[in-house]
């Protein structure tokens, strides 16, 4: 029986937020179908912070696009918050996506025609959240990752820095249960990204569980874990041999 989005959110503070078992997926292509991915096993644990690192093309993006419900897997069990993606029909995944899992991108994705408040609010509302709440819960993402001063400002004025720190706000305005990352500083520079990385370690110490995919072997070391892909698999989950 599949659990619902709603009913899940207590469960999780115990339960694993992601569980992956045997996860497959294969794309045609004109000279021979690609097997990105070709059999993933991974958990995390509420409240971990895994970063997932390998070249090019191992898997990593396809695998976090699976994750968080934006691609379907072939085979495979996929569990977020207790919901299980494989099962669930679009409606069902759109809104675990709007109440668990929260999505940061490399190249930020942010509305330029919006305020740096109405970005933030926008994701609130289409949450669920009453205007008057989602522009209270902007204001204090904005000043927790210190953007409250450019509340008003467009994406476009700001530096890469701030503006991935205001993707992650807006990531962040459905308290979700799991916070995905697709390299969230690969389109920054050095202090662009130890920025960023210290604000996920920040949000981590809070409780906040995260993923992040990176190519960026010291970045992952700030992560709890880090699990290494190649092939379309998993080659080192980081676990403790112990």
């Amino acid at each position: 029986m599949t659990t619902s989005p709603s009913a899940a959110r207590d469960a999780t503070a115990t339960s694993p937020v992601l569980v992956a078992v045997d996860v497959r997926r294969t794309y045609d292509a004109a000279t021979a179908p690609v097997r990105a991915l070709r059999g993933v096993d991974l958990t995390v644990a509420a409240g971990e912070f895994v970063a997932i690192t390998g070249p090019s093309g191992c898997g990593k993006s396809t695998f976090l696009d699976i994750a968080a419900g934006l691609e379907r897997s072939d085979a495979g069990l996929v569990q977020v918050a207790g919901v299980d993606l494989t099962t669930a029909d679009e409606t069902e995944l759109a809104l675990l996506r709007r109440q668990h899992i929260g999505i940061v991108f490399q190249f930020f994705h942010l509305v330029e025609g919006m305020s740096a408040l109405d970005n933030v609010a926008l994701a609130a509302l289409v949450a669920g959240a009453g205007r008057r709440e989602a522009e209270q819960r902007a204001r204090e993402l904005l000043d927790l990752l210190g953007l409250l001063d450019k509340a008003g400002a467009s994406p476009g004025t700001l530096s890469g820095g701030q503006r991935q720190r205001l993707a992650i706000a807006r990531a962040l305005a459905n308290r979700p249960t799991l916070l995905l990352a697709d390299e969230p500083t690969g389109a920054l520079d050095s202090d662009g990204g130890a920025e960023v990385m210290e604000l996920f370690c920040r949000l981590n110490q809070q409780g906040q569980s995260i993923v992040m995919v990176t190519h960026d072997p010291n970045l992952a070391a700030r992560a709890d874990r880090t699990v290494r892909m190649r092939d379309g698999r998993i080659v080192d989950d980081g676990a403790s041999a112990s």
